[in-house]
């Protein structure tokens, strides 16, 4: 089975007509404020690499390296602009101490955009997410806030990160229903490490017209083999500054399971030729609902070796022996659907197809 592809083999963005590359280029290291991330000439020359080589989808928040990531992809794209797909996020807190300058409401919301507009020197955002669901704010007034985003003109598209499926789903119907602009985009965590969205928020987001947008593909850099069992005794901190490491744990990403699953990730590489990161990308390509994995380099070396991702090809044993070691419960009700008692009952000794 084949990824081979190129940055400039575009594909179509859930339910629009946009068009993005296979591989998303991730700015939260853009800037070493967090401690962690790129300085600026090495973030321009990530930048001016991806979209050298074809890459016109670009991600960043509205506080990713509290501020800096916005602010220094408008000053590299200031030429290139209307070549590129910029999506930004909205809903993290710009002021720790205003309790109105985070959230999902709209006032948050319409502030950050204003805000995300001057960082980025432009005058619209191609894609726009809300970043993280709070819990507190109605879904009318998010999407009705984000239809007045697009009528205006600030905002092209709408996706959403981070949110329950259940959520999300009522949030597309309601969109649909009332006429206002859909949401075509949902950036989820989704890797060898976190196949949970395949429950739910991937079959949920194919069928309703949302490109999946992975994250943390690499799990932070674990399936890559950087980290070892030894690394899983250091205490985690909430503060996402200070080392890459400290967010790896943070997340909950470092743990005994996700190293074994790196141990098979670098077995397939070894018999591929290719490295683990270009293994590991690769694999969340093989699912349908997934449109652009977002690749967070740090260095131009790692920007390269993600790159090569586009040209692994698996055979059905390495997928299978991925498939594995990486394998989910999936849970209630998926797995007492599929049980033959229950199949018999729905549909006696008739044999149907299933779409997928």
């Amino acid at each position: 089975m084949t990824n081979s592809s190129t940055l400039q083999s575009y594909r179509l963005l859930g339910r629009s007509g946009l068009r993005v590359s296979p591989l998303s280029l991730g700015t939260m290291t853009f800037g070493s404020d967090w401690g962690w991330g790129a300085d600026e000439d090495e973030a321009r020359r990530l930048f001016d690499t991806y979209v050298d080589r074809g890459g016109n989808f670009i991600d960043t928040a509205s506080m990713y390296t509290g501020g800096s990531s916005e602010r220094l992809l408008g000053t590299f794209m200031a030429d290139k602009r209307e070549q590129l797909v910029i999506a930004t996020k909205y809903t993290m807190s710009r002021r720790p101490d205003d309790p109105n300058a985070g959230g999902n409401h709209r006032k948050s919301m319409v502030r950050s955009v204003e805000e995300s507009l001057k960082k980025l020197g432009t005058d619209h955002i191609d894609l726009l997410y809300l970043h993280v669901w709070d819990f507190t704010t109605p879904v009318e007034e998010v999407l009705r806030g984000l239809d007045d985003l697009v009528r205006q003109g600030k905002v092209l598209y709408l996706g959403i990160s981070d949110t329950p499926a259940w959520q999300v789903s009522r949030m597309q119907a309601i969109a649909d229903l009332r006429g206002w602009s859909p949401l075509v985009a949902l950036q989820v965590e989704y890797s060898l490490a976190e196949r949970t969205v395949e429950r739910d928020l991937a079959p949920m987001a194919e069928e309703m017209g949302l490109g999946v947008i992975p994250w943390s593909p690499l799990a932070g850099g674990v399936l890559t083999g950087k980290y070892k069992r030894s690394d899983l005794d250091v205490e985690a901190s909430a503060n996402p500054t200070g080392t890459r490491h400290n967010v790896v744990l943070a997340h909950n990403m470092l743990t005994e399971r996700n190293l074994t699953i790196a141990d098979e990730v670098g077995k397939v590489a070894e018999g591929l030729g290719k490295s683990r990161a270009q293994v590991a990308l690769a694999w969340t390509l093989l699912n349908p609902a997934v449109t652009s994995p977002i690749i967070g380099a740090r260095t131009l070396q790692q920007l390269e070796e993600n790159l090569g991702a586009l040209d692994v090809e698996f055979s059905d044993e390495q997928r299978a022996r991925l498939d594995a070691v990486s394998a989910i419960d999936p849970g209630f009700p998926h797995v007492m659907m599929r049980l033959p008692m229950v199949q018999q009952v729905i549909f006696g000794e008739t044999q149907v197809r299933h779409r997928r």
